[in-house]
């Protein structure tokens, strides 16, 4: 009878040892939609990036037609910002007040990850706006989620103005010499009344241009760009044409001397051209 009392014992001990074993955890899904924002207050005219990965939680179904869809909340994203690049789409569109990220079938328990690039319109509202997120599907779409918030605001001071300055000999036998001027902005704000003052080299002498001026009397030419937007670049040409007794090395100067901001890196604003007259009608560039 002990033994068998013994034995009661033992067994209802293992029971209750087995029913007060903690269950293991278990290991959260991510979220259908998650995004991160770099940077979250941004200019007019400046770009930020928004990397989004969807996730199809769904345990038997594979969602056809996936896309990764970006909203703004308080007002409509697409009239805030411009869509540069989306890489990690197959394609990206504007739909209404969304803008989205075409990523195929996505099977269950699979992510997919989309990277776009946002430029903020000049004219866009200043304040802040909450950036919505959702993974939608032709065949089921999961909710929307509330994301970062982004704050726009006002137009930059500046712009990052560089210039570049290239010749080439027009022809073989030749005493002229043809210039390009490259403008670029690398922004955040667009430029206007930008001048870009070229001084030719010793022995050179202005004889043309469609777009660039020449004060008599001097060895300066000016080359007058009206606006030059965030991002862009734009060109000009002029022509010039050695002295028959020009010998050796001339090295002309072009130099960004005005705009309408403030530019906050001068090293760039300068670009010089050296060719060299071997006689007066062969000239290397």
């Amino acid at each position: 009878m002990k033994l068998r009392r013994a034995s009661l014992l033992s067994l209802v001990a293992a029971v209750a040892a087995i029913m007060l074993v903690t269950p293991p955890s278990a290991v959260a899904a991510p979220p259908t939609s998650a995004v991160e924002v770099s940077p979250t207050t941004v200019q007019r005219g400046q770009t930020f990036t928004v990397s989004q990965t969807v996730y199809n939680a769904d345990a038997t179904s594979t969602i056809e037609g996936g896309k990764a869809t970006l909203y703004g909340k308080e007002s409509s994203l697409p009239g805030i910002v411009d869509l540069v690049s989306c890489p990690g789409a197959f394609a990206c569109d504007m739909l209404g007040g969304s803008i989205r990220g075409g990523v195929g079938s996505v099977t269950p328990g699979q992510s997919k990850t989309v990277v776009f690039t946002f430029r903020v319109k000049d004219d866009a509202p200043l304040g802040s706006v909450t950036l919505q997120h959702q993974f939608v599907g032709d065949n089921y779409s999961f909710e929307i989620l509330d994301g970062p918030v982004l704050t726009v605001t006002g137009t930059p001071s500046t712009a990052d103005l560089g210039v570049t300055l290239t010749a080439s000999p027009r022809g073989i036998l030749t005493s002229s010499i043809d210039y390009t001027v490259k403008v670029t902005n690398a922004g955040p704000a667009t430029a206007s009344g930008i001048r870009v003052a070229s001084t030719l080299g010793n022995g050179l002498g202005f004889t043309g241009s469609s777009a660039c001026s020449h004060p008599s009397g001097t060895k300066i030419v000016n080359c007058d760009f009206p606006s030059l937007a965030s991002g862009a670049s734009v060109t000009a040409k002029f022509s010039v044409a050695a002295g028959l007794l020009t010998i050796g090395p001339v090295k002309t100067t072009a130099k960004i001397t005005q705009s309408s901001v403030a530019d906050p890196n001068a090293a760039n604003n300068t670009s010089t051209s050296t060719c060299t007259a071997i006689t007066g009608l062969l000239l290397s560039c």
